[in-house]
């Protein structure tokens, strides 16, 4: 086969095509309504106009038929970590004490393309374990287009506290690395907050509770006093605060020290969701990785009744839903596989999500919790990041998996 032909076939196709695009999918789900027989016109890197056909010109541009298919914002991933992969092939600890930087960073930057031909433009990436700042290389390396890959919201290291995070079971004579940054108390919180962003970090992500000491169960870490202190130095630089939390009083503490989102709320109660409810906390629920550590433990989804851990997650999220908390969408990618970041979104529907609500969450809520204000929705002004998938995913929200277009800055990466 010719060589020029391969090379031809590889590249990106906006390289050869026109820079404005009206495109003409089934519907248009506009990152919080469903319209049919909508179109949407791209210029450059942005959304031009969108509405009904009669009422956007074509004039000048490339008409594209997405006959069959719902046309979407972009998908954003709410808890992603691109420098991991599955447990099941390698077990955390190995992934932070064994596997070369190097060899993380390569494996990192094909999840970053699977995440987007999955059809997720965005990714909110929290935390390396224990590779540093690479989340930040990896960032500009898509940015510059040098690999593709989603836009990337980064937090770098992460903040625990002393003793309290991982890799653990050694000699108490040994100082192993961590998979985050140590940091307790005034000067040094301040210092570690600062540093952080100074090296890139676009949020903060504090473990507010964790398995530390020699104790297997989960308990709280940082003192309220604590959080809202990094709290008060993110907030300073205009960044805000992510909070791992499993625990009721690790959420509390989290929720009263003023962190934006709460990641995992497994142990959450009515009167803890009541409480996230009142200041405006976000729960980012990721359902697919409980689901997923299940599986590696021995669970035979379909086959044997759900585990405790499992019905306890479908008890809390439904409280979640019942308190009217917001929800991010977001599975805690690289537990599981990357690119396979949709079954999140089918399982918070198996969980008790309207459909409806599962789009707005992977698209509008995401973008408005993560300050995110140029993307998210389909309208004229914003980035034309965009995705179409067969069907109509608001009657099967298993359509998600069915990815026919993807569109980053006006550039087809899925055509």
């Amino acid at each position: 086969m010719n060589k020029l032909y391969i090379l031809l076939c590889w590249l990106p196709t906006t390289l050869f095509a026109q820079t404005t695009y009206l495109l003409k999918p089934d519907r248009v789900f506009d990152g919080e309504t469903s319209h049919e027989g909508w179109v949407v016109r791209v210029t450059g890197e942005k959304i031009e106009a969108v509405g009904t056909a009669a009422s956007v010109s074509a004039s000048g541009a490339e008409v594209i038929d997405l006959k069959g298919t719902t046309l979407m914002p972009g998908l954003i991933e709410g808890h992603s970590h691109l420098l991991l992969h599955p447990y099941n092939e390698t077990p955390w600890d190995d992934q932070v004490l064994k596997e070369a930087r190097s060899l993380r960073v390569a494996r990192a930057t094909v999840h970053a393309e699977k995440t987007l031909l999955a059809g997720f433009t965005t990714v909110r990436d929290l935390g390396t374990e224990g590779a540093d700042y690479d989340d930040v290389g990896i960032k500009q390396a898509i940015i510059k287009g040098i690999i593709p890959g989603p836009r990337m919201v980064v937090v770098t290291r992460a903040l625990i506290a002393s003793g309290s995070y991982g890799p653990k079971g050694f000699s108490a004579d040994i100082e192993v690395p961590q998979g985050a940054e140590e940091a307790d108390g005034h000067d040094a919180l301040i210092q570690a907050v600062r540093r952080q962003i100074g090296k890139g970090a676009d949020a903060i992500k504090i473990y507010a509770d964790y398995r530390w000491g020699l104790m297997a169960e989960a308990r709280p870490t940082y003192t309220v006093d604590e959080i809202k202190l990094i709290v008060e130095v993110a907030k300073s630089s205009g960044r805000g605060v992510v909070a791992h939390a499993s625990t009721a009083e690790g959420m509390r503490r989290a929720i009263i020290g003023g962190c934006e989102t709460v990641e995992h709320g497994d142990a959450g109660t009515p009167e803890i969701f009541a409480l996230m409810k009142q200041h405006g906390t976000a729960l980012c629920p990721t359902l697919a990785a409980g689901d997923a550590v299940s599986q590696y433990r021995g669970w035979k989804k379909g086959q044997e009744p759900e585990p405790a851990r499992i019905r306890e997650k479908r008890v809390t999220f439904k409280q979640a839903l019942d308190a009217g908390v917001t929800i991010c969408a977001g599975g805690d990618v690289g537990v599981f596989s990357h690119g396979d970041n949709a079954r999140e979104l089918l399982m918070m529907v198996d969980y008790g999500m309207k459909p409806l609500d599962v789009l707005r969450s992977a698209t509008s809520v995401n973008a408005d919790v993560f300050h995110l204000t140029n993307r998210g929705r389909i309208k004229a002004g914003l980035l034309a990041d965009l995705v179409a998938v067969d069907g109509d995913p608001i009657k099967t929200i298993a359509n998600l998996r069915q990815v026919k277009v993807v569109i980053k800055g006006g550039i087809f990466y899925k055509r």
